[in-house]
């Protein structure tokens, strides 16, 4: 057998017998992003519905804004993140410098610019004329922007999960304000990083895997319910 199939083999017995460090990395990395990812959802529609339906002075600037934001990488985020909550920091006193808190302010400013700016773009493609019929039949502005939001959401839960996948898989940010703490801060990219750059590809692999059947999981459940919203009418 090769290197290659050994270790894969090995990958896989790892995730069926249970590993406690194996999963207990799985389990910090899925904790930290699905908090971040809930946090900024609701910040992100907000900001996103606000930027395309209502108009102020310099609301261009900040959509350009948003958009180049997005190409920030994330050693950068995670750079900035440190120095705010590092000792020296105008945050150090809040001592959150290697712990899951600062990895999830991290990954909340990773995410936010991309989640902006798709659900701005579902936003704009979605038919104006129903924010404004659900004025006019009386509706309050919450519950016309819910019947907004309702007709794109299919727009919009790509977008979640997009931003989703991409904190879920970054390495620099992570690294750089959680400390890559075994059963504390180590979670799925930075224990690959660790385990690739010692030569043990057997846990790297299995939590590879793991990585990409949850985004297989998510696509496929996205492709159902595009299908059955779109049998549905």
């Amino acid at each position: 057998m090769s290197e290659l199939g050994q270790a894969s083999a090995e990958a896989v017995e790892l995730l069926l017998s249970g590993d406690a460090v194996l999963w207990s990395i799985i389990s910090v990395s899925f904790s930290v992003s699905l908090r971040a990812i809930a946090i900024a959802t609701p910040i992100a529609l907000f900001a996103a519905f606000t930027l395309a339906y209502t108009s102020f002075p310099g609301r261009r600037m900040l959509v350009t804004a948003t958009n180049t934001l997005m190409a920030v990488p994330a050693v950068v985020i995670g750079l900035s993140v440190y120095l705010l909550l590092s000792r020296g920091g105008p945050f150090g006193d809040l001592r959150l410098l290697f712990t899951q808190s600062a990895m999830i302010i991290g990954q909340i400013l990773l995410c936010l610019p991309l989640l902006i700016a798709m659900a701005h773009a579902a936003f704009q493609s979605g038919d104006q004329r129903a924010w404004e019929t659900a004025l006019t039949l009386g509706a309050t502005r919450w519950r016309a922007m819910r019947t907004v939001m309702y007709e794109i959401r299919f727009g919009l839960l790509a977008a979640v999960i997009a931003a989703f996948g991409r904190i879920i898989a970054e390495v620099g940010c992570s690294m750089m304000v959680g400390g890559n703490i075994l059963y504390h801060t180590r979670n799925i990219p930075t224990a690959i990083a660790l385990e690739t750059s010692k030569g043990a590809f057997s846990q790297g692999i299995a939590l590879g895997m793991v990585l990409l059947g949850f985004a297989l999981l998510l696509n496929v459940a996205l492709g159902y319910a595009q299908g059955s919203g779109e049998i549905d009418r």
